[in-house]
């Protein structure tokens, strides 16, 4: 493990190519990993992207971390929103992808685990899907250990479904037996209110609450209006209290968009040697929206960092960064 060295400045954004879904990780090499969503890269496709920082600002792209995609699903480009965590001697990858026709005729996502000895994979898929749903409710997996219990924990959904939390086996690789999901963040129910969806769990314990940061609405295309949400609870399965029901406020957003970073959201977290939190997350820059003429709107979404301010027991961004600002201490 390196030393801590001064923190100097950065810039956002801090990797400028399209890297959805950012998850990362601190390895004992000293490095920081992150992973995203599928891309097209130099006329390639890579199934699970990932890259690598010893310092979350300066960022190297090492390529795929899925090479050999799994056979059920083959002949698909869904392999959505990656994160990882270390168990031991061995990486664990909780990811989404959709399955070929001929595994599932009534497709929708399924959550899926591969596994590595390196945190640059290659990872490969345990055979079968953990998970197989109808639509996009099986998406943004997020697993966490939580210390209060000895329980090892899956976050995930929600294709307009509850975000949902389930208890895992003591070996990351199956759920435990007997145990069910239960739901922990709703879309609002009222037609076409803010958020209409809810995805992308990210958990945090501090000072004794869970903060369960989350992202709605709709993450890029024409529409694009995400944002980074935020319920706490003193238990890592709820339930939670959102930053609105607390503050009796109209939303629960904690960083939103500006007039250059478009619908910033699906973060991960990560603390540095200075004890400070920083929300990893990808954003959509105006002046550049997509790669192609030919993909989408509001297709290209890039790798920001940001540092959490904390007022009252609650976290808070605003808006991201464009200008030089004060790194990490790494």
């Amino acid at each position: 493990m390196r030393d801590a060295v001064p923190a100097k400045a950065f810039s956002n954004p801090v990797l400028d190519h399209d890297f959805p879904d950012p998850a990362v990780i601190l390895a004992p090499d000293g490095f920081y990993y992150a992973y995203a969503t599928q891309t097209l890269r130099d006329g390639h496709w890579i199934n699970i992207q990932v890259a690598r920082s010893p310092d979350l600002i300066s960022w190297e792209h090492l390529g795929d971390a899925l090479p050999t995609k799994p056979a059920w699903a083959g002949e698909t480009q869904d392999f959505w929103a990656p994160s990882v965590i270390r168990d031991g001697d061995r990486y664990i990858m909780y990811y989404s992808a959709t399955p070929d026709v001929c595994h599932e005729p009534q497709r929708g996502h399924c959550l899926a685990i591969a596994t590595a000895t390196s945190p640059t994979g290659p990872f490969v898929d345990m055979g079968m899907p953990l998970l197989l749903g109808m639509g996009f409710e099986y998406i943004d997996p997020m697993a966490f250990h939580d210390p209060a219990t000895g329980k090892n924990l899956l976050y995930w959904g929600s294709g307009f479904q509850p975000i949902k939390v389930q208890e895992l086996s003591a070996d990351w690789m199956s759920f435990a037996p007997d145990s069910s999901p239960i739901d922990l963040i709703w879309p609002n129910p009222v037609e076409n209110a803010f958020p209409r969806l809810v995805e992308a769990a990210w958990l945090v314990l501090r000072d004794g609450y869970y903060y369960l940061f989350y992202s709605g609405d709709n993450c890029c295309g024409p529409d694009a209006e995400y944002g980074v949400m935020v319920a706490r609870s003193r238990s890592a399965m709820g339930p939670f209290e959102t930053l609105e029901e607390a503050r009796g406020v109209p939303h629960s957003l904690m960083l939103v968009r500006n007039e250059q970073w478009l619908a910033p959201g699906h973060n991960a977290m990560v603390e540095d040697k200075a004890g400070q939190l920083w929300i990893v997350y990808h954003a959509i820059d105006v002046n550049r929206p997509k790669q192609r003429q030919e993909d989408q709107e509001n297709s290209r979404r890039i790798l920001l960092i940001d540092r959490v301010e904390w007022h009252d027991g609650w976290p808070h961004v605003g808006t991201p960064t464009s200008g030089p600002q004060p790194a990490p201490v790494t």
